[in-house]
């Protein structure tokens, strides 16, 4: 077993990678009730091409695949669903599916491993029948329609297809009604059996734990031995310029949102850039900014701006949302700032301030047993481990950052989407 302790936040992390080839990750909190579990594998919503060992064909999957595959996870031969199975014990179970792994949890205070018996045997015996994938499809198609009327999720999605032209990011992760409808148990089998591989998961679990203890307690309900080959992911060439500037559309809703995004490259060493990013955003946008301040004052903007910047092992992205009844002065506001602060580079003041807070963030991020776990699963799948934010912190100058600002907050890379009201 490795030990990686950090003394920023008095962390231990416990790997232990089993022969099968599932990586475990334990973080112990001593004297904290809560335990919580998270696994599963670097299979998501951009992972629909790939060529399986032994084969010399694509397979080429409809959207929403990795999606419905995580929905059918639950459902059990004995025709018991293991999600009212966990609840009925007392444990808050819960999956989701991103762009590039899927994640299934459960959090519990007591009864954690009778939770746990249940949690590895769906894990690890898939069941599906055409009856029960054909049943599926109106559910999920439902939760497609539902999501379709939300004017926040179709803002972030137009801004995704603005910004790529052929990676299948732009594309909704559950896929549409249309493309679900494709779908059969083969396929799902076969991408159970290709991805749902120990070597192809991880299993990241934080609370009041002996290390050794909880590892023995995942071997003894281990199922799966074998160690298998991976599918050959196939990605589009993506081109560096977006696919389009703009993206209007028109729903129900009192006062336009809005999304502006830059689309990024992902390179090395792109810890240190997030962390860069981050300041750089809280530095020009945040709450404590002089912009911020005058477009609030004035009321051009209607509440706080979400910052964020996104990336896997395949993409990476800028985003700011917001509300305003003017969105697009709200845009060209925030152009300027960005002209001005790569002319003239950032307030040495305000970059150390918020420099600051973004290390608190991180630190308050350990407050949590969920965020923690959910933390090391997600950066394990992007090949890091979560407490190099932590180190590279200190990396971060004023210089680098305005380097790469000048680098990721090209206007020429930017996109601008806008959900308004009907006329």
């Amino acid at each position: 077993m490795n030990i990686i302790e950090n003394n920023k936040v008095k962390e231990k992390l416990y790997v232990e990678k089993l022969e099968n080839g599932l990586t475990i990750m334990v973080l112990p909190r001593k004297n904290v009730r809560k335990k919580y579990i998270i696994c599963g594998p670097r299979f998501g919503s951009i992972d629909n091409k790939f060529i399986i060992p032994g084969k010399k064909e694509e397979t080429v999957l409809p959207d929403g695949v990795a999606h419905f595959l995580e929905h059918k996870m639950f459902e059990q031969k004995s025709g018991i669903n293991s999600l009212d199975t966990l609840t009925a014990i007392g444990v808050n179970a819960n999956a989701y599916t991103t762009n590039d792994h899927t994640a299934y949890l459960y959090e519990a205070t007591d009864n954690f491993y009778d939770a746990l018996d249940e949690y590895m045997d769906y894990i690890q015996n898939p069941y599906y029948t055409d009856e029960n994938v054909e049943k599926e499809k109106g559910i999920i198609a439902q939760e497609i329609k539902m999501y379709e009327d939300y004017p926040e999720w179709q803002v972030y999605l137009n801004a995704l297809k603005c910004m790529y032209k052929e990676l299948p990011i732009r594309l909704d992760i559950a896929g549409t009604v249309e493309s679900i409808s494709h779908i059969t148990k083969e396929m799902l089998y076969d991408c159970y059996n290709n991805f749902y591989t120990p070597s192809n998961m991880a299993m990241a679990i934080c609370g009041d734990f002996e290390p050794e203890k909880i590892l023995e307690e995942i071997k003894k309900r281990v199922t799966i031995k074998e160690n298998k080959e991976l599918p050959k992911r196939i990605y589009p060439k993506e081109q560096e310029e977006v696919n389009e500037k703009e993206m209007i559309v028109q729903m129900e809703l009192s006062n336009p949102i809005f999304g502006i995004g830059f689309k990024d490259k992902v390179e090395d060493n792109m810890v240190k850039k997030h962390i860069a990013i981050e300041i750089i955003l809280n530095t020009l946008l945040g709450k404590s900014s002089k912009l911020y301040k005058e477009l609030t004052d004035d009321n051009t903007l209607l509440g706080t701006l979400d910052l964020e910047y996104e990336y896997s092992r395949e993409y990476a992205f800028v985003l700011i949302t917001g509300q305003s009844r003017k969105p697009k002065k709200v845009y060209e506001r925030i152009n300027k700032e960005i002209e001005n602060a790569i002319k003239n580079g950032l307030n040495s003041e305000d970059f150390e301030r918020n420099k600051k807070k973004i290390y608190g963030d991180y630190i308050t991020e350990y407050n949590s047993v969920e965020d923690t776990a959910r933390m090391f699963l997600a950066d394990y799948f992007k090949g890091v481990n979560s407490f190099e934010y932590l180190e590279e912190y200190t990396n971060v100058t004023k210089e680098y950052a305005e380097e790469i600002l000048r680098e990721v907050f090209d206007l020429n890379k930017e996109v601008l989407s806008i959900v308004e009201g009907n006329e």
